[in-house]
């Protein structure tokens, strides 16, 4: 599977799985990622409770429903790398524009780059391989 391929031709809902140091699990939804290369991926995040159990531990699940019949899609099983505040570099990566006051409510923006361990698809857990 191509992350960069799939994720530019499917529409659907995506939902990131998080913990904190303790293992109390969060579910929040978000957009399809940034594929950056073949297993790296980004999410642009604010700071809520997704973003907080990130800095306390650094494991997270994606789940992405494909908007089609049935129950399609996959389970990306990630890691943090690293993450910045740069803000051109968010600007350019955002998909959805907000006016600047709407923006600056809504509060700072991180992005979050993850390794991404392995793929499954959502239902039966096969592991789904990457390639380029």
């Amino acid at each position: 599977m191509n992350l960069k391929e799939y994720f530019s031709d499917k529409k659907g809902v995506g939902v990131m799985a998080t913990s904190d140091a303790n293992g109390v699990i969060d579910t929040a939804i978000y957009s399809r990622p940034h594929v950056e290369e073949k297993d790296i991926v980004a999410f642009i995040m604010r700071e809520h409770l997704t973003h907080k159990n990130l800095q306390e531990t650094k494991h997270a699940n994606y789940l992405f429903l494909e908007d089609s019949q049935g129950y399609q899609g996959v389970r990306l099983f990630l890691t943090k790398i690293d993450e910045t505040t740069d803000t051109e570099l968010i600007q350019a990566m955002t998909r959805r524009h907000l006016t600047p006051e709407e923006d600056c409510k809504r509060g700072p923006k991180h992005l979050v780059r993850f390794q991404v361990d392995k793929v499954h698809t959502l239902v039966g857990g096969d592991e789904i391989l990457l390639e380029q």
